[in-house]
Parts: C-alpha cells; structure tokens; sequence
C-alpha cells in the first residue's frame, strides 16, 4: 500500500451498517487515497473509536486530524447519535481518545453533496432525458443530493459566486405525501403499522420490505418472509410479479419525493441520486415512473422536464465527499471537476 506524502487526514463514512474509512492527502488534486479505504461491519464494535483503532493497526496509518461523516443530526457541531445503530459520537471524546488534534462531525449526506464536486462524467449516469448538470454554468446554482441506504438521505450543494457549501437535512424523516390513489392505500397499511410514515419508511432497504408486505395486503396476496435481497433478486429475474411490483412503485414513489425536494429546496440546477441500495434500483429508475412521477408537479411541469436527475457510480462518494471537505478545510481551492464543467 502507497504512503501518503503528508500528515493525512483520517476520513470515515458513517452509517447504519457500515463504517468505512480512509485516508485523504489534500496536496492532491485526486485526495482520497484509493488503497486506503477500509469497510466494517459496525456490529463487530462498542464504539467508533474501536473501530479506528483497528483500521490503524490493519493498515499501520495514523492521522492527527479526522472527518467523520455521520448518518445522523449533528447537535452543535459536536455529537452526534446515529440514526440506525447504537452508536453516539463525541468529537471532544474521539479526540481525546484517540489523541488527535481536529475531529470534524459533519452528517453523511453532508459529505455526500460535496463529493459532486470531485466527481467526473465516468461517475455518473443520467436518469432521464435531460443531460448531466454543469457545475458552474451559473453564479448561483442549487442542487438537491438525496439517495436511499439502511436509510434515506437528503441534503443540497449550493454554489454561490465561486464558493461551495451544504446544506444538511433530515428530509428523508419528512412526512410521506400520497398522489396517487394507490399511494393513499400504501399509506393506509403503513399508518396503521407505524403511526406516522416518513419517506424513509418507503424508500430506503426496508422499505422494500414494507411496499412487498403493504402491495400484498392490497392485492389479497399471501407473503413470504423476503429480505430486500431477496425482493430486489426475484424482481430482476420477473420469477414474482409482486416483487417486481414491489420495486416499480418504489421507483416511482422515490420520483414523487426526489421531486418534491426540487420544489421545496429550490434544486432547479439539478439531482444527484447516491446511496448503498441505488446500485440495485438504477435499472428501474432508468426505465420506470421515476421521471414521470418526478415531472408530474402540475403547473411546473414544464420546469420539471428540464431539472436533470443523475445516479452516481463512484464507489464511495460519502468518503469522497469527505476528502472535499478536508481540502476546503485546509485552504485549498476546490471547485468543479474540469469534466463535468
């Protein structure tokens, strides 16, 4: 494994399941170091500082300064409790810990929203006819970065005059909004199990578990115990018209909510699709309702046909985001990709 060529900045990519670590050099125009990057499973420890510990000693790094990007609200910029694991994070407790001198909190889709500013045409693809946004083709510019892992994320990338920022949310915890009549029968069932219905119920892993179980009882249909793997594999293969149900409606309900968040937070220049479970729905964002359910706002459907949705393929792009918020914090210009320009 490469060295770093400086004191590196410690990254990692927080989540409900996961934990994923690497190594940022921001004297790079590339900073997140590749070979670095490390996944475990977050069952297998008490705590994130445990978990550092054994990505330093599995790979002989240190680091002196970390970004630690957390799927949770950040409370005062310095703890956090982790929305789908058992986890709370200090900054204060990790520094001591760990005996470094900068821990940085920041949400995941924080970090999420500024990997689009590393990213370059390869990582992309287009849902929809409306060509990859271009970053910087205007002074002021707006984009929403949502995407559906263990949960749902959503957060904005803003561009104002040559400088980048975020803006962190917990839109993926807003309140499920039917529209259409299938949708009011979903959102039934659902009431009726959970008392309120996030978005998040919907689109997320499970929440293809829960579409499976509520489609069902719709139907008059018998059910079996499918995992999300499971309802995404029969879907694939059409062996079950109910799972393949199962994964349409998702696409179009997560077009529904994706577009909703271009309304709300004014994403008119574009939307970035990311998270762990897109992998699997990208085939049926591509050629499903998502587009047409994210056009269908009324009198700005027009608007809407012309706002771009892109899925990102990199690999990482919590971690990636999390390198571009190192180089900002150090000083470095960071801007848009020549490639996506």
């Amino acid at each position: 494994m490469s060295q770093p060529s400086r004191t590196p900045t410690l990254l990692a990519d927080l989540g409900g399941t996961n934990v994923r670590f690497a190594l940022a050099d921001t004297d790079l125009t590339a900073p997140l170091l590749t070979d670095s990057i490390r996944r475990y499973r977050v069952k297998d420890f008490d705590t994130l500082a445990e978990a550092i510990r054994q990505y330093f000693a599995d790979t002989g790094f240190s680091a002196k300064h970390a970004i630690i990007a957390a799927a949770g609200r950040i409370a005062d910029g310095e703890t956090v409790q982790i929305t789908n694991n058992p986890w709370a994070v200090s900054a204060q407790l990790l520094r001591d810990k760990l005996d470094m001198n900068s821990v940085r909190l920041v949400n995941d889709f924080a970090a999420q929203s500024m990997a689009v500013t590393l990213l370059t045409p390869k990582d992309l693809v287009t849902v929809g006819a409306p060509p990859l946004p271009r970053l910087g083709s205007h002074a002021s510019q707006t984009f929403v970065v949502m995407g559906p892992g263990t949960g749902l994320g959503v957060g904005g990338l803003l561009l104002r005059d040559g400088n980048c920022s975020v803006l962190e949310s917990e839109g993926g915890h807003a309140g499920f909004a039917a529209h259409t009549a299938e949708d009011v029968e979903i959102l039934h069932r659902l009431n009726q199990r959970f008392g309120r219905v996030s978005n998040e119920r919907m689109i997320c892993g499970n929440g293809l578990v829960n579409l499976y179980l509520a489609l069902a009882d719709i139907a008059g249909q018998p059910v079996e115990e499918l995992t999300p793997e499971n309802i995404t594999a029969r879907a694939v293969s059409g062996e079950d018209p109910l799972c393949v149900r199962t994964v349409e409606t998702l696409a179009g309900i997560f077009g529904s909510v994706a577009g909703d968040l271009v309304l709300t937070m004014g994403g008119w220049d574009g939307v970035y699709l990311t998270g762990g479970v897109l992998p699997s729905l990208l085939p049926w964002l591509q050629h499903g309702g998502f587009r047409e359910r994210f056009e269908a706002k009324g009198r700005f459907r027009d608007t809407m046909e012309q706002v771009p949705t892109v899925a990102i393929t990199h690999p990482e792009p919590g971690l990636l985001g999390a390198a571009a918020l190192a180089m900002q914090e150090t000083g470095h210009a960071l801007w848009a990709s020549p490639g996506q320009n």
